[in-house]
Order: structure tokens, then C-alpha cells, then sequence
């Protein structure tokens, strides 16, 4: 929350957009023309945007600093009066070597930081990508007479990198599976940061004219969602592609939290079918462990420190790094979803809250549908309706007729009809001896009384509470 320079993104027609993930959300939805900003910029993150907003039919320019596969996410964004920097889903690519744009902007003064931390509790650095490669080898070498099919994140164009090196090298073609995974390779390639060799990459149609241990599919689904290419092949719901006994298939990936049962789902459905499920050493962390945060902090040398990307924990420990390099307490914040921090060249506070949180889309409607009436559509799902009608005297509250209750999803009345006219019965009873004892009591009164009656007798009778509603007319 800053004043833009004329040279930089302007708060009401673009979003600063610093991050490179497609699937992970990103600016898809906003609509709109977007300015140049004044930062370091990084291809690979514009062209997944751009992409991304052609594919939800929008024109747009977008030359947002960012990051995707190859690149060290240097986002750096420049307010009227200082820098700013964002760093997300990054580790230092050489060890030994000090990245100079970071320390040009430590230089130049960068006035807050704000950085990943995810792997903020993990001591030591990050495990260098390289050691995938050499796991892929290894695989690649032990299975030669098998098709070989690999997920990972669309966005790890390093990754992708390393399953075509070792395809190329063991002779096998390569399909690429699941519209994001397709859409960010070919980006890649456009933009000179995927190198694919001529005739490596065929078309999924083509699959069925090569031999399966000469083939290897890249494809999407490695965090088990239900509609990605993956899942697909282990539901046997893929049009293209059939998951065969023999087929071995790899996770390069570690399930992110909260995706666990999925991707055991997912698991189990291609161990039942005869795959050789590999899910373990092919996968190193893309976030920055300790010693590199450090050494990030060292290099930019912010005035104030803003921990990013984690739990509330890793945010923690973020900050707890901070404060040891000489950052003030006071100058590092962990802020909460909502918060909106004000900086300015002398200070930063917490100014405002604004709500956060998921926007439901129910048909045409954007944020009409709330946890109330979520709550009333699983209630109707799981024990049905019951409604109870009946017909009182205007000005008397005589009964004139019923109750009569109509149920649906509850029981099939033609094969309950004993339950029902017990129902029946017990809040006729009911309902009389209210209006006898309280011959002027009013409609909502007479609403809790069917409620209560009817909720503890077909608890009793079924052990189910259907959702009452009762319905009074006056004649």
C-alpha cells in the first residue's frame, strides 16, 4: 500500500505479479490492460502469464517481473520513494558465487524484504537440483524395458529439463500430458529455456506407433487433483492413455500439505493396476533453507523484513533469522491474511484488515453463497427434508388442517407410511396442546413446538435429524 511511480504498475489497473506458478493462482483472473513495471524482469514468469491470460480469452500486456524454472526470482518492484523485493520459491543455483543483482539492490538500499519461508526451519542449504538429474539416470538405466511416466509441477522447467536429457539419452520419445504442462513447455521453448533436441517430442496421438519401453509421458497430477492428467490414467477415465502392468511411473514431488490422501489415492489406484510406483529421491525442495535466507539478507540488506509463502511457524522462523542478521524486531512483521501493512521510507505499520478468504461461484452468482447456506445444502444431503404443513383459523388459531408432512430425502413414503403417520400423529398432539394451553400464541411459537416434537421422534424412531420446516397458513 504505496504511492506508484508513473514507471511502475499502477494499483488500480494492474496487480504486481512476481510469481511464475500458473496452477498456483497467479493474475488469471484479472482483466485489464497491464503497465510496464520497473523491475528486474524475468521471462519466464511473463510468458506463463501471458498465456495464461490468452487462454481466458483476455488481451493483455504483461511485463511483470517474476519467476519460472530457470530463473532466481529477482522481483523487484520500485515505489516513489524506495525498492521493494519478493522473493518466492528460490535457492541459490551455485554455491560460493554471491548473486550480484541482490547485492546491486543491497547496495542501492532496498526498503523491505519480503522472502520465502517455507524450508525456514531446515538448517543448512537446499539440495542442488543437479541430484535429480542423477536420479532420473539411474531409473532411466533400471527400467529400459518398461514405459516410463513422470508428474511433476508444470512450472519446474528444470525439471522438465533433466526427464528429456535422460529420455534423449536412453533413446525414448517423449509426450508431454495436461493442458498447463503442455502450455508452460511451450513457452519454454519459445523463450530459449527449454532446450529439446529435434524429434524428442511427439504428440500423444503417435504414442500407440512406438514400442511403450521407448516412450516416456510428462505429464501433471503429481499433487493426486482429481481433473489433472495423472489422476486421470489411475481412474482409467483418460481417453489417451492406459495405465499397463509394468508401467513405471514416478513422483517428482513431495505431496504439499493437505494433499496427502489425495496422492495416496492416486498411489494405490496405480500399484492395483500392476505400476511400479516411484515416490521417493526424485524431488529436492524449490525453497530456500537457512543458510541461504541468511546469506539473502546479508546480500539485499533491507531496512524492514516481511517473511512470506509458509505457516504461520515458518513465518516464525523467517523472522527469528532476520532479527539475528541485525534487522530491528521492530521492523520485522508477520502479518495475517488481511492485513494491510503501510510502508513508507521512514516507517511501516499495520493500517487496515481487509477480508480474506474464499469467494464462492454458485451459476452467475460471485459471493452471494456463504458458510450458512453451505451449511443447509450439506444438511439437505445427508438426512433430507421434512416439511409440515398445516392450516389454522384466522383470528382463533383453530386447527382447520393437517399437519401433513411431505419428506424428501428422508424416506420414501410408500415404503414408510407407518413411520409417517406416527410422525403425523405426534405433532398433531403436539400442535393441539399448544394452542390449547396458549390459545394466542404466535406463528414462530407454534413453528419451535413442530420442530422440537418432530426432531426428537424420528431421532428416536431413526436416529437420523432431517432438516424440519414447517409451514402455517390462516384462513
Amino acid at each position: 500500500r504505496a504511492p506508484w511511480s508513473r514507471e511502475s504498475a499502477f494499483f488500480d489497473r494492474s496487480t504486481p505479479q512476481l510469481y511464475g506458478h500458473g496452477e498456483a493462482g497467479g493474475i488469471i483472473p484479472r482483466a485489464g490492460k497491464f503497465q510496464r513495471n520497473a523491475a528486474d524482469q524475468s521471462g519466464g514468469a511473463l510468458g506463463v502469464e501471458k498465456r495464461g491470460l490468452r487462454g481466458e480469452g483476455q488481451q493483455a500486456t504483461l511485463e511483470l517481473g517474476g519467476h519460472t524454472g530457470g530463473d532466481l526470482l529477482r522481483g523487484a518492484f520500485q515505489l516513489e520513494t524506495a525498492t521493494v523485493q519478493q522473493v518466492v520459491e528460490w535457492w541459490l543455483l551455485q554455491l560460493g558465487s554471491p548473486d550480484r543483482a541482490h547485492h546491486g539492490l543491497g547496495k542501492k538500499g532496498v526498503l523491505a524484504l519480503m522472502s520465502d519461508s517455507t524450508n525456514a526451519e531446515r538448517t543448512g542449504f537446499t539440495q542442488s537440483e543437479r541430484t535429480v538429474g542423477l536420479t532420473f539416470d539411474h531409473i532411466f538405466a533400471e527400467h529400459q524395458h518398461t514405459r516410463i511416466i513422470i508428474a511433476t509441477f508444470a512450472s519446474n522447467v528444470d525439471r522438465v529439463q533433466q526427464i528429456i536429457n535422460s529420455a534423449c539419452k536412453y533413446n525414448r520419445k517423449v509426450v508431454v500430458e495436461g493442458r498447463s504442462m503442455v502450455s508452460i513447455i511451450q513457452v519454454a521453448q519459445e523463450l530459449g529455456y527449454l532446450s529439446v533436441p529435434a524429434n524428442t517430442l511427439i504428440e500423444i496421438d503417435q504414442l500407440k506407433n512406438y514400442p511403450p519401453e521407448k516412450t516416456v509421458l510428462i505429464t501433471t497430477g503429481s499433487q493426486g487433483e482429481s481433473m489433472a492428467a495423472l489422476s486421470r490414467m489411475a481412474a482409467d477415465v483418460h481417453k489417451k492413455v492406459t495405465i499397463m502392468p509394468g508401467d513405471t511411473v514416478i513422483f517428482s514431488s513431495n505431496p504439499i500439505p493437505g494433499n496427502e490422501k489425495s496422492v495416496s489415492r492416486v498411489i494405490n489406484e496405480l500399484s492395483a493396476k500392476g505400476a511400479d510406483v516411484i515416490f521417493s529421491d526424485a524431488h529436492v525442495s524449490g525453497h530456500a533453507c537457512q543458510e541461504e535466507l541468511k546469506l539473502i539478507y546479508s546480500l539485499v540488506k533491507p531496512k524492514f523484513a516481511i517473511p512470506v509463502h509458509g505457516e504461520y511457524r515458518h513465518l516464525k522462523a523467517n523472522a527469528g533469522i532476520a532479527t539475528t542478521l541485525g534487522i530491528p524486531k521492530e521492523n520485522v512483521f508477520i502479518l495475517h491474511s488481511g492485513d494491510v501493512l503501510e510502508l513508507c521510507s521512514k516507517e511501516a505499520k499495520i493500517v487496515d484488515k481487509v477480508h480474506t478468504g474464499e469467494i464462492l461461484v454458485d451459476g452467475l452468482g460471485v459471493g452471494d453463497v456463504g458458510n450458512i447456506v453451505l451449511r443447509d445444502r450439506q444438511h439437505l444431503a445427508e438426512d433430507g427434508i421434512l416439511i409440515v404443513v398445516l392450516t389454522l383459523e384466522k383470528g382463533s388459531n383453530q386447527l382447520l388442517a393437517g399437519p401433513d408432512i411431505v419428506s424428501r430425502g428422508f424416506v420414501y413414503v410408500r415404503e414408510s407410511e407407518g413411520l409417517m403417520e406416527e410422525a403425523r400423529s405426534v405433532v398433531t398432539e403436539a400442535v393441539e396442546d399448544c394452542l390449547l394451553h396458549q390459545r394466542n400464541a404466535d406463528w414462530s411459537k407454534i413453528k419451535m413446538v413442530i420442530r422440537d416434537t418432530m426432531n426428537e421422534f424420528i431421532w428416536k424412531r431413526t436416529k437420523r435429524k432431517p432438516m424440519v420446516l414447517p409451514i402455517i397458513m390462516d384462513v
